[in-house]
C-alpha cells in the first residue's frame, strides 16, 4: 500500500520517515518530495508498505500526531488524476 504523509517537517529526511513507519511493519520505501530546483523538501512524501494490514496500523498511529514538531497528515494514497490540460495554451495547436 502507498501512503501519502503531509505537513513533514522541512528538516525530516527519508530516513527519519522510514525509521518513524517501521515502528509498524516493513517498509518497502520512504521518500520525501522535494523541488527538483532547489533541493528543498515540499513538505510530504510517500511510505510504501506491503502488508495492508500493517499500513492501516501504521495511518491509524500516525495521522494527526506529532513527528518532529508537526502533525502529521497521513492517508492512503489516491493515484494522481489523468487526462486534462497537456500544458499548451491556445487549444493546445502549436501557432506558426
Amino acid at each position: 500500500m502507498d501512503i501519502y504523509v503531509g505537513n513533514l517537517p522541512y528538516q525530516a529526511d527519508d530516513q527519519k520517515l522510514q525509521e518513524l513507519f517501521a515502528q509498524y511493519g516493513t517498509v518497502t520505501s520512504a521518500r520525501i518530495i522535494v523541488d527538483k530546483f532547489s533541493g528543498e523538501s515540499k513538505g510530504f512524501g510517500f511510505v510504501e508498505m506491503p502488508d495492508k494490514a500493517e499500513a492501516l496500523a501504521a495511518i491509524k498511529a500516525t495521522n494527526e500526531q506529532d513527528f518532529m514538531g508537526r502533525n502529521l497528515r497521513v492517508n492512503e494514497s489516491q493515484p494522481k488524476p489523468r487526462g486534462g490540460g497537456g500544458g499548451k495554451r491556445g487549444g493546445g495547436r502549436d501557432r506558426w
